[in-house]
């Protein structure tokens, strides 16, 4: 009998860590003097909100949140990100988050961390869970190498997740049937992606998704109190 490989599948913002990296990196950048204080705010959370009701135009939104390090160059742009993972994102990991991820990978599970935001943001955080692998929102870069705003490839987000799943499968000539996978995510955003995990679960859950989880008997887990 074979085995399936079994793969631990892990949304970011408000699943492994108790606040939206994109949102409090945008917010970050005013700290640092590289926006205009209330216009970006005023988009800022009116993008979010977006993503929060599952209408965001996220090819809008990536240009509007990369224009500060577009504008600052990558030498610029990766000191501040150092700040932020010291100050913010560090801060936000908790014991719990940790052990969970550390949880699986004593039990031999691959380890993916796949979002919907910008992988400049959030590969650091993904180092700092010791996650290799990072499904994110890629980047096009220009002749030297930063980037220009656009996105490459099919975004992570929403049903997207889902496809660049399945080109990580492929990649490793895997399908859905060969592997056994175990999904956390809060967000109905993710619907797709939990629908299609062996083992959904709900992870944090907004008010939605908790009700779902509980109407289809997926397991329910309250990782921050």
């Amino acid at each position: 009998m074979t085995v399936s490989r079994k793969i631990a599948l892990f949304d970011l913002d408000h699943t492994l860590i108790p606040i939206d990296s994109d949102y409090e990196w945008g917010e970050f950048t005013i700290a640092l003097g590289w926006c205009d204080s209330t216009e970006f705010k005023r988009r800022n959370a009116e993008f979010f909100e977006h993503y929060r009701a599952g209408t965001l135009d996220i090819h809008e939104y990536v240009r509007f949140a990369t224009q500060a390090i577009r504008e600052q160059g990558a030498i610029n742009s990766g000191a501040g990100h150092a700040r932020f993972m010291r100050d913010v994102v560090q801060k936000a990991i908790t014991k719990q988050a940790l052990a969970l991820v550390d949880g699986h990978r004593a039990a031999g599970d691959e380890l993916v961390i796949v979002t919907a935001t910008n992988e400049f943001v959030t590969r650091p955080i993904a180092d700092a869970f010791g996650v290799k692998e990072l499904i994110a929102v890629e980047l096009e870069r220009d002749a030297q190498g930063w980037v220009t705003g656009e996105i490459r490839g099919t975004p992570s987000a929403r049903y997207g997740k889902v496809t660049r799943m399945e080109q990580w499968l492929a990649a490793r000539k895997l399908g859905w049937d060969d592997v056994e996978t175990t999904f956390y995510t809060d967000s109905m955003n993710d619907i797709a992606l939990l629908e299609k995990a062996t083992h959904p679960v709900a992870t944090n859950p907004d008010e939605r998704l908790r009700a779902l989880a509980a109407e289809r008997g997926w397991r329910i887990l309250d990782l921050f109190i």
